[in-house]
């Protein structure tokens, strides 16, 4: 062998040396053949326990259990070019670590599934990307993935919720994931929760509020955006029953929350105890999506409670809000 030959053959098996420890002792057959290990040699290390076939043409560098960034790993290589999306955009914890390895495909290829390995086909699937190792979909395109699949507008709304809760996601970084999903169902919603991120506001669990809890269910007409004169000057009370004692504050913040946020919370609803003698009901989504009329009930007693004379009504048959 000449010296070039030989300088090309260590060259090839520093390359692969190299992609083994990146990709955590997974490899591909051609990546594999490409550093310099033949055909022959795979299936006499194969025989020899020294590599270990995962998925067709995607081996491992022992015969151990597969930790999950292995199978993470496996899995993009199998069906490269693929990425990690859905629930294994990161490495789960506790039981989830067995679940199956979630990758995204462009809608274009077609991949022959596999055991513990889920495919999701995607349309222009590169400029929702991120080459991290493994590759994988950026959080903000994985997240609005996860709702447009979502089986529930509370579904939905956690998804978006969960990854807003990162400092480095913003209002123009979800807001250019949305441009990349012109078709993505609940779209309104989900602009609109964007927007109310980039403002700081809660119009929508408000709007929801009205339409979900308060009106359908015969509630009185609260006043919104009820100004008061705190310790910090003006403050505003999301909703307010004021002849019945209560205030109703939606707390609708996506993320970015501290512990200072919850401690102003907590002074305002004490303040409202100590001054005007009101309880303070603080609401997030699950009370005004997912369980409106249950919501609506308890609203109900603690108006009743205080004074009020009416009755909840059922916004529709089975309705739960009027059951005892």
């Amino acid at each position: 062998m000449n010296a070039d030959a030989e300088r090309a053959r260590v060259h090839a098996a520093g390359l692969l040396a190299s992609q083994l420890r990146m990709q955590d002792g997974i490899a591909t057959y051609a990546q594999l053949v490409a550093g310099g290990v033949t055909r022959i040699d795979i299936e006499r290390r194969v025989r020899r326990n020294e590599l270990r076939r995962v998925y067709p043409r995607v081996y491992v560098d022992h015969t151990g259990p597969l930790t999950w960034t292995q199978r993470a790993w496996a899995a993009v290589l199998y069906a490269e070019p693929a990425f990690l999306c859905w629930t294994s955009l990161e490495q789960p914890k506790g039981q989830d670590l067995g679940a199956p390895i979630h990758v995204a495909i462009d809608k274009s290829r077609r991949v022959i599934s596999q055991e513990g390995l889920v495919i999701h086909r995607l349309a222009a699937l590169a400029p929702r990307t991120y080459g991290g190792t493994p590759p994988r979909l950026t959080v903000e395109d994985n997240a609005l993935m996860i709702a447009d699949r979502a089986r529930s507008e509370i579904d939905a709304i956690a998804a978006l919720a969960q990854v807003a809760s990162r400092r480095y996601v913003t209002a123009d970084s979800l807001r250019a994931a949305l441009g990349r999903y012109p078709s993505l169902r609940r779209r309104s919603l989900v602009a609109a929760m964007i927007d109310d991120l980039e403002a700081g506001t809660h119009s929508v669990l408000e709007h929801g509020y009205l339409t979900r809890v308060e009106r359908p269910h015969g509630l009185p007409a609260g006043r919104r955006q009820a100004p008061r004169t705190g310790p910090n000057g003006n403050q505003f009370r999301d909703v307010e029953y004021p002849d019945h004692r209560l205030v109703v504050e939606l707390d609708g913040a996506l993320g970015h929350e501290s512990w200072r946020d919850q401690a102003r919370d907590a002074d305002r609803d004490l303040d409202d105890l100590a001054r005007l003698g009101s309880v303070t009901a603080r609401l997030r989504w699950h009370q005004v999506f997912d369980t409106p009329c249950r919501t609506a009930a308890r609203i109900g007693r603690i108006l009743t409670r205080n004074g009020w004379t009416g009755a909840v009504s059922p916004c529709r048959d089975g309705c739960m809000a009027t059951r005892k």
